[in-house]
């Protein structure tokens, strides 16, 4: 079944585009980050994560070489494709239901911001009902300058550039973004919606969905550890 366009999103570039505007192969491309690293410090040792948001695996293997067991999540088909070593589910996180619980579950690449209010709650419920009652959920937020002091471009050591041309208001809240992938054989692009949300503002949608904020794991909260709210907690 193909997926709609998700409102507002949208990408160019060669290759298949996925509903939020992603290109796969941009994303087979992208080099890892600190992400695994940041993972491993905050989680047991061989912990069962939920990995909502694979994409084409870009930090699922990293995990899997570090002894975690991925169950990997993407709404795109083509996407899912690149992963490799993991149990892979398709569907939209907002209505995955596994009836089962993990160590960890993993909601990364800013999804936390959706601009569709209803799917963001969609996203959070899901992390609550897939997070074992003593696991935690990691959450990668923007960071708290993501949508100021633009145009600005960063040039990776792998050898393209990344630029943020802009960030528009669109609707109360919601902010269109648009991005630029430089590669010396390639260009793609992103567009897509955001809602900007203080770090009172993420922490309350964390609370609506039963979780609340363990502890930030990294200097600029970007990178937040939450747990499940005890039964009877305020």
């Amino acid at each position: 079944m193909e997926l709609k366009r998700r409102a507002g999103h949208q990408g160019t570039g060669p290759g298949a585009i996925t509903p939020d505007g992603c290109a796969v192969e941009l994303y087979s491309r992208l080099p890892v980050g600190a992400e695994p690293d940041i993972v491993a410090a905050a989680v047991p040792a061989g912990a069962s994560i939920l990995e909502l948001g694979s994409g084409v695996g870009r930090v699922t293997g990293p995990l899997l070489e570090r002894g975690f067991t991925v169950t990997a999540v993407d709404e795109s088909a083509e996407m899912l494709e690149r992963v490799r070593g993991a149990r892979t589910i398709c569907g939209p996180i907002e209505d995955l239901d596994l009836g089962e619980t993990f160590d960890v579950v993993l909601l990364a690449s800013f999804l936390v911001h959706n601009a569709d209010l209803e799917v963001r709650r969609g996203m959070l419920r899901t992390c609550a009902r897939h997070v074992a009652p003593d696991g935690c959920v990691l959450i990668q937020r923007e960071g708290e300058d993501y949508h100021t002091g633009l145009p600005r471009e960063r040039v990776d050591p792998a050898g393209f550039t990344v630029r943020i041309v802009s960030s528009e208001p669109v609707a109360p809240g919601v902010n269109s973004v648009h991005v630029e992938y430089e590669f010396p054989d390639a260009t793609w692009t992103q567009t897509f919606r955001a809602r900007p949300l203080t770090r009172e503002q993420f922490e309350e949608a964390l609370g609506e969905a039963g979780l609340r904020v363990d502890r930030y794991l990294t200097e600029d909260r970007i990178w937040a550890r939450a747990v499940p709210v005890a039964d009877g907690a305020g």
